[in-house]
């Protein structure tokens, strides 16, 4: 789009990710007529598949569930790499024709909403120009994600000035990194190092995850045979149908069990991981001291990272790190981890609105001091979206529902004649949890004081329970009275004309 254009919206769309990109293809089907513009920073849509390109990045879910539900996943991979996924949103942006519409390159900075105006202005910065612009628009609809896309958690260490190896973080990922025959150790016992380990271990001298502390593991098939079968009989678009309404319940079915039953679950998920380890393997580097889903589950396909630990070619220790040496890393039981690569796969910085500040007429408006409505609206915040996923399931189920809910309030405004929708809550509705909920991993602790609060009661408690959004942001009315709703005021009386007599 031409760099220098910075036209008046009706919806402006702060990110061109997963969620943005979601977001834009919802209202190209369902308000065709709006005009919508997309803000980007980053070079290239994608969002978190275009930034990472560690080896092996991969989703952490499956892909019927984890694509849109207006464009399903086209292949029978289960968990599909990084390119091939950012290759998916191009395709969808550019099927739906919202491709058109984004605005690369543009970091921002802050947004304004002007009450006698009824609009937003987005003030951004064109990084590779270093000129200030501005946006305009009706209605604005924040898809960033929570974390910071500059740089990832980086906790220091003792005497780390002194290693003389490489150390990266995952996140800046070096182009092009020769890792063979090297030996490697990856902090962490994330997603991402899960999924480091195997992808690097074929070619390094040997690769060690050192983690403080275990994570659940559930090894999933890689190819789904099942809807590989259902193909020769049934047309594919009905097979993916019914694959992504099988994974929403076998996905929520494991939530469910495990909040409830969480001792069965945990036995059958260490149960998993032994059946995958050679004999007589230490359980103590895979039996977590929390309940399932306390934290995020950890998934890998056919069990590769237990095929890389087989082979002797990966391994994984559980230890606290004292210090750096030239060669590696100390640890606190005394002994020395030698490495010439050190990747600090230690989790995300938290960040929401992508960094940028929010005004309401002059007044801030901070995330971390205010509740969601619906998980979507941001109190006292006017005609202002906020997408974010689920966290005990995949992100774009909740970040469909969210677009969905979006296209009907808009859908309202228009004909009711609304110019301005903002979410007022009663007193004492908040509580100092975030909307992360119960999670206890390290990264939403870190980051709680920048995350949205919780309150009491729906609607201003994020439920994190699919069936439950499904009700509350596609069926419910939209009108209630926490939403104060802006209309349009009527067209002043014409002067009248008094005709003097003669």
């Amino acid at each position: 789009m031409d760099p220098g254009a910075s036209p008046e919206s009706d919806v402006l769309i702060v990110g061109a990710g997963l969620s943005g990109i979601g977001m834009a293809c919802h209202l190209a089907m369902e308000h065709p007529r709006f005009r919508v513009a997309l803000i980007e920073r980053r070079a290239a849509m994608g969002g978190t598949w275009d930034l990472f390109r560690y080896p092996g990045v991969r989703s952490d879910s499956d892909m019927f569930t984890f694509g849109y539900g207006f464009r399903p996943w086209h292949a029978l991979d289960v968990m599909a790499d990084g390119p091939s996924i950012r290759r998916y949103v191009m395709e969808t942006a550019q099927h739906y024709g919202v491709d058109r519409h984004i605005h690369y390159g543009l970091k921002v900075v802050s947004s304004s909403w002007s009450s006698r105006e009824r609009r937003w202005t987005v003030h951004v910065l064109d990084e590779a120009r270093q000129e200030a612009r501005e946006f305009s628009g009706r209605f604005l609809i924040v898809c960033t994600g929570y974390y910071n896309y500059d740089h990832g958690h980086q906790p220091r260490f003792p005497g780390e000035e002194q290693y003389r190896g490489l150390r990266l973080h995952p996140q800046q990922w070096p182009e092009g990194l020769d890792y063979r025959g090297k030996r490697v150790v990856i902090i962490g016992s994330g997603a991402t190092a899960v999924t480091l380990v195997p992808a690097m271990a074929s070619e390094a001298a040997h690769v060690t995850m050192l983690q403080r502390s275990p994570s659940y593991i559930l090894s999933l098939p890689r190819f789904d045979t099942i809807s590989a079968v259902l193909q020769r009989f049934l047309p594919k678009s009905l097979v993916f149908r019914l694959a992504r309404r099988r994974n929403i319940f076998l996905t929520r079915l494991i939530y469910k069990a495990a909040r409830r039953w969480p001792d069965k679950v945990r036995a059958f998920l260490i149960a998993g991981v032994r059946k995958h380890l050679p004999a007589g393997a230490d359980m103590r580097h895979f039996t977590p001291d929390y309940q399932p889903w306390d934290q995020r589950l950890c998934v890998v396909p056919d069990a590769d990272l237990f095929e890389a630990i087989k082979s002797g070619k990966a391994s994984v220790m559980t230890d606290r790190i004292a210090g750096f040496t030239e060669q590696g890393i100390r640890l606190q039981s005394g002994e020395e981890l030698q490495a010439d690569i050190v990747v600090t796969a230690t989790g995300l910085e938290m960040q929401t609105l992508g960094g940028m500040t929010l005004q309401v007429d002059g007044e801030p408006r901070v995330m971390g001091e205010l509740m969601t409505y619906k998980g979507v609206l941001l109190q006292d915040t006017p005609n202002f979206g906020c997408i974010f996923g689920y966290t005990n399931a995949p992100w774009t189920l909740k970040a469909d529902l969210a677009a969905r809910y979006l296209c009907r309030l808009l859908d309202y405004m228009e004909k009711h004649g609304v110019e301005a929708v903002t979410p007022r809550a009663p007193a004492g509705e908040r509580r100092d949890e975030t909307i992360m909920g119960s999670l206890t991993s390290g990264y939403v602790q870190r980051g709680a004081p920048v995350l949205p609060r919780q309150g009491r009661d729906v609607p201003w408690r994020v439920l994190n329970n699919y069936e439950r959004d499904c009700e509350m942001l596609l069926k419910q009315p939209v009108a209630d009275a926490a939403l104060e709703l802006a209309r349009v005021a009527a067209a002043p009386p014409a002067p009248s004309i008094v005709v003097p007599s003669r």
